[in-house]
């Protein structure tokens, strides 16, 4: 998979002005899942108002009980605290990880900053130990940067 071949769509579905945020958010989700065979759970969390956690946002894959994170827990919740992205290549081995799946083998949370806050993350849980690469990384970077232009 390219993931290069994808930013072009990611522009495009999120510059779209006849849909709302979220659902311009729900789109790039779907995007990711159908078209990276290892993004087995795409979505967004966001800092959830003034409180110290976060709040589960559009998101396409198994439903989860996990919609408010505190900051601090799991992998998304260490991300809102740290800035920093986080490659987790095999959740058994992670001490502070949120099972959300018994299939989930991998996961790797990047922030998203509006005006140098982070003010939330996406998040991909994948079925397949360690599949992300730096080029993954750099990749959801690119789309948080055009999430955050959506945002800002």
């Amino acid at each position: 998979m390219n993931l290069e071949s994808l930013k072009s769509p990611v522009e495009t579905l999120t510059k779209n002005p006849n849909k709302t945020i979220e659902e311009r958010l729900h789109a790039v989700c779907e995007l990711l899942e159908a078209q990276v065979p290892y993004y087995n759970w795409v979505g967004f969390y966001f800092k959830n108002g003034d409180k110290e956690e976060l709040k589960l946002g559009p998101y396409v894959g198994a439903p989860t009980d996990h919609t408010i994170i505190p900051f601090g827990k799991g992998i998304c919740g260490q991300v809102a605290v740290s800035n920093q992205n986080f490659v987790v290549p095999d959740v058994k081995a992670q001490d502070n990880y949120i099972a959300c799946s018994i299939t989930v083998k991998a996961e790797i949370v990047v922030p998203i900053f509006v005006n140098g806050e982070n003010i939330g993350q996406i998040d991909i849980d994948s079925n397949t130990l360690d599949p992300f690469t730096e080029q993954d990384e750099r990749f959801l970077e690119f789309v948080c940067e055009k999430v955050s232009e959506l945002l800002s």
